[in-house]
């Protein structure tokens, strides 16, 4: 039998408590290869089930955590262009003509 939406709904705020209730003082964090220990950069760390966590180099603190369904999603949609910017000086384009 499937799922209704409020199955569904109640199911992913579960998923979400129980990865936010981890404690991942003792993660490893990794970053694209090439990256300086001083510069900003973005950060991954793998967690239980499939799970990652991301953070920002300047803000530690702030921990965002994806299930693995979602992080599929993510990289999947990344991988297909879904998040591509429009070229501009500011992200390493080329100036609008």
């Amino acid at each position: 039998m499937a799922e209704t939406e409020e199955q569904i709904k109640a199911r992913k705020e579960r998923e979400r408590d129980e990865l936010y209730a981890l404690d991942i003082s003792g993660v490893e964090w990794r970053s694209a290869p090439g990256t300086e220990q001083d510069e900003e950069r973005v950060e991954i760390a793998d967690l239980p089930e499939g799970a990652v966590a991301m953070r920002s180099s300047l803000d530690p603190d702030t921990v965002l955590r994806y299930t693995e369904a979602e992080w599929r999603a993510f990289v999947l949609g990344a991988r297909d262009g879904e998040f591509d910017l429009e070229p501009t000086t500011r992200n390493g384009g080329l100036p609008a003509e």
